[in-house]
């Protein structure tokens, strides 16, 4: 046996498939944050971040960590202190804005502004990418709309006024959105944060298995670690000393989620993969 494996012929193929993955994200130390004219405010540097398309990730960390300004640095809506993005092998500061929307869909915290929209019109606005200047839908836009209302299970509300939803349907809806716009990658910034505990269930139940029918990269912050822990493929650790990244049982079994909070109070079991009280 060579190095653990049984023939060379399996060895050719193992070493294949790690030359044939597609890194559709990378960072080389990252370092982000807030900069004014007279202070610059780092959040955390030294973060390196090589993934593979058509992962479910999950960004783990305790509040106030920099979740939410790793998410806004990734996706360009605040500008980086320091460091390299690549998606796809180019970096971000080459893309325009217009091109950077056709591979990446962000779904953020913020409230929507106040208007009259039906949730079909909502979901609509993610075709704007590619819509001309006047803003009319084609038949290939149109397509993409209906499948993203099928694919999120919302047909019957699509008629109505968003603003008459309820969180965990206007949540779907938004989902939806960043789906009918038809990007590589996905990002959302704490999608169950207003949610209850089966809307929560059913929004990662849902994320996951648009992974898996679409191929898509979905990007996730969350402090929903249990069911980060069951549905993810791949874990964001996000710490004040470090940043790690991998395979979810690794990062588990080389004791990271055990650095994920610095607290006497509560301990991670590998075993049972849950954090607990300490006795």
């Amino acid at each position: 046996m060579l190095f653990g494996y049984s023939s060379e012929k399996e060895k050719y193929i193992f070493n294949l498939s790690r030359i044939n993955k597609h890194i559709i994200l990378k960072t080389n130390d990252l370092e982000i944050g807030y900069k004014s004219k007279k202070s610059i405010n780092s959040i955390s540097k030294n973060i390196n971040i090589s993934l593979e398309k058509g992962k479910f990730v999950c960004l783990l960390g305790q509040n106030g960590i920099g979740k939410s300004t790793l998410l806004r640095t990734l996706t360009k809506v605040q500008p980086k202190l320091n460091g390299t993005i690549f998606f796809n092998n180019k970096s971000i500061e080459k893309v325009n804005q217009l091109d950077f929307s056709k591979q990446v869909s962000v779904v953020l915290t913020e409230r929507l502004p106040e208007s009259n929209l039906s949730v079909y019109e909502l979901i609509a606005l993610g075709r704007q990418p590619y819509t001309n200047w006047l803003g009319k839908l084609n038949e290939q836009d149109i397509k993409k709309i209906n499948e993203a209302i099928e694919l999120v299970k919302i047909g019957h509300i699509k008629h109505s006024k968003y603003y008459e939803l309820s969180d965990g349907q206007l949540q779907k809806v938004l989902i939806a959105r960043a789906i009918a716009q038809d990007t590589e990658i996905i990002i959302l910034d704490e999608p169950t944060a207003h949610l209850d505990v089966l809307h929560k269930m059913e929004t990662f139940k849902l994320l996951k298995s648009l992974t898996k029918k679409l191929q898509k990269t979905i990007i996730i912050s969350s402090h929903e670690i249990h069911l980060a822990l069951e549905t993810s493929d791949d874990l964001w650790l996000m710490t004040n000393d470090n940043f790690k990244t991998g395979n979810k049982d690794i990062l588990i079994e080389n004791g990271e989620l055990e650095q994920l909070f610095n607290s006497d109070l509560i301990a991670f079991n590998k075993d049972t993969k849950r954090f607990k009280l300490k006795s």
